[in-house]
């Protein structure tokens, strides 16, 4: 019997160390997938890491793997196992399924452009994939919804923007023409009393040049009148002080 060189010895080791790491491998991707027919996702991840890690290049590995994460809700790693398959795989239909599920995964997080392209990769990988046919018109139609919806809100909000605006000025002009009255009336009431001074102010004189009578004496009645009286007159003014004090101040610009 022909003796192996130490090279031949090496390969042979390595060839031997290879099928029994393929093997372990296997063998903890096949327990995975009992764990996920189970439903036990998370023991399933963990089998299929570690199938992982004995053969990296595994395709089913990395598949089941993103699968066991897709059910945990954990999209982005998922996509991220996905993406490890589709790109070792030989096989068009695994790139397929691979990037019909990251498709799955953008749907379920509506980013629809994204999952657009996913399902146009999975097509492309695979033509008669109806499942993924379906898909991309489904996103397609949910994003120009979503564009329609967007472009609503938006003239919502500009239409929204443009009353305010318009209400800011109607309120600023009418802030002017308040002030405006308030200022015409002060002028005109400054006009009566002067008016009423000047009347006043001749009374007076004419008073002092004619012989004044002796004041008489008021009754209770009369008093409590005149009283009544004043106590009016100096409500009103208080209530004309507070009008002015009151008013909003204005500029000119339109703040």
């Amino acid at each position: 019997m022909k003796k192996l060189t130490p090279i031949y010895v090496l390969a042979f080791l390595l060839l031997m160390a290879a099928g029994a790491s393929a093997q372990s491998s296997n063998k903890l991707i096949r327990q995975g997938n009992d764990q996920y027919q189970k439903k036990q996702y998370k023991e399933a991840e963990t089998s299929y890491k570690k199938a992982i890690e004995r053969d990296q290049a595994s395709v089913e590995g990395n598949y089941n793997l993103g699968n066991s994460m897709y059910e945990q809700k954990r999209f982005d790693d998922a996509r991220k196992q996905y993406a490890s398959s589709a790109k070792i795989a030989t096989s068009k239909a695994v790139k397929a399924d691979a990037n019909y599920n990251s498709g799955n995964t953008f749907m379920e997080e509506k980013k629809w452009e994204e999952s657009i392209q996913s399902y146009k990769a999975a097509l492309k990988a695979n033509p008669q994939d109806e499942a993924a046919r379906y898909n991309l018109a489904y996103a397609q139609q949910m994003l120009k919804k979503q564009q329609q919806q967007q472009q609503q809100n938006k003239d919502n909000k500009d239409n929204k923007d443009k009353k305010d605006n318009k209400d800011k000025k109607d309120d600023k002009n009418k802030d002017k023409k308040d002030q405006d009255k308030d200022k015409k009336d002060e002028d005109k009431d400054k006009k009566d009393k002067d008016k009423q001074d000047e009347k006043d102010g001749d009374k007076e004189d004419e008073q002092d040049k004619k012989p004044q009578p002796m004041p008489s004496k008021l009754s209770q009645q009369e008093a409590e009148n005149l009283l009544k009286a004043l106590a009016q007159e100096e409500k009103k003014l208080q209530d004309k002080a507070k009008k002015i004090k009151g008013r909003p101040v204005t500029t000119d610009k339109d703040w």
